[in-house]
């Protein structure tokens, strides 16, 4: 069958984690034939009465033949017919887990959601909300799109950490984590250049602003320096296009950035100086890299 395939560069790790939550969840499976719970009378649904477990082992049987709408049905089954059981519970999850497989990642939330409220002290609990989180993950849009998906995504992952962290759910999201707030960066720069390129310096500095300050740890962040060098310039404000010049170059001595950054504050007689007092200079200072 096929297992919970999360980002593809964790695919590995993923896989373990998806395993573990169906192993968990077969014990006791018998192959059964699915029999129709329903009969119909006189136009009305009548649910017959059915073990739990009979139920529950039908929707992992339609999960290994990847029949995942069927399976979900019958995990519904379980939570409606038996709601107090610990059977509900199990239902609950993989109705998620199903949910996620088949890409129906609006009903993966609800579900993990609404198992977490329930069984918040559950074992499972931290699965849950890893399951959540990938959801929102798997949904990140591209760049030029709007970008809740992937803050949805980048608080959902920060919950597993605060609150699971000392699982491989958390060590995982910390992964996941870092590709979100990457997306992010690259949203602001994408504007910051466009606001840039129509000379309207002050909006594509605060733009730039945001990856220096909060996105200091993505790949964005030499080029955002270069840009504030390149806006601060424009604007004449050379004492602040001196100080992200140096800061750039102290951190990223190497980068072609700071090179083009070096060469532009050159072109007008001047060398790259940090002022201490600027908030460039803080924000590094705060993250221990100036």
């Amino acid at each position: 069958m096929r297992l919970l395939t999360l980002a593809p560069a964790w695919a590995g790790s993923s896989r373990g984690l998806a395993a573990r939550l169906l192993a968990l969840s077969m014990v006791g499976l018998t192959v059964a034939g699915c029999a129709n719970p329903f009969a119909e009378k006189e136009d009305e649904l009548v649910i017959t009465d059915e073990p739990a477990e009979k139920i529950y082992n039908e929707g992992l049987t339609l999960m290994a033949k990847e029949d995942y709408e069927a399976a979900v049905k019958r995990f519904e089954d379980v939570d409606r017919q038996h709601p107090y059981s610990d059977w509900s519970r199990k239902a609950l999850l993989m109705i998620a887990y199903a949910n996620y497989t088949q890409g129906s990642y609006d009903e993966a939330i609800a579900a993990a959601k609404r198992y977490l409220a329930l069984h918040p002290g559950s074992a499972d609990a931290a699965y849950a909300q890893y399951l959540m989180a990938a959801s929102y993950y798997d949904q990140i849009p591209d760049i030029s799109r709007d970008q809740a998906r992937t803050n949805a995504a980048l608080d959902a992952l920060n919950e597993v950490v605060r609150k699971y962290p000392d699982t491989e759910y958390a060590a995982s999201a910390k992964k996941k984590i870092e590709v979100a707030r990457d997306q992010l960066a690259g949203k602001e720069m994408m504007i910051g250049r466009y606001y840039l390129e129509q000379r309207n310096y002050i909006g594509a500095i605060n733009r730039f602003k945001v990856v220096v300050t909060r996105y200091q740890t993505t790949r964005h962040v030499e080029e955002a320096l270069y840009r504030l060098t390149e806006a601060y310039m424009a604007l004449g404000i050379v004492n602040e296009a001196q100080t992200s010049a140096a800061v750039l170059g102290y951190n990223f001595p190497d980068s072609s950035w700071y090179k083009d950054a070096y060469k532009l504050v050159q072109s007008r007689g001047l060398e790259p100086a940090e002022n201490q007092g600027s908030w460039i200079s803080k924000a590094f200072k705060n993250l221990g890299l100036g």
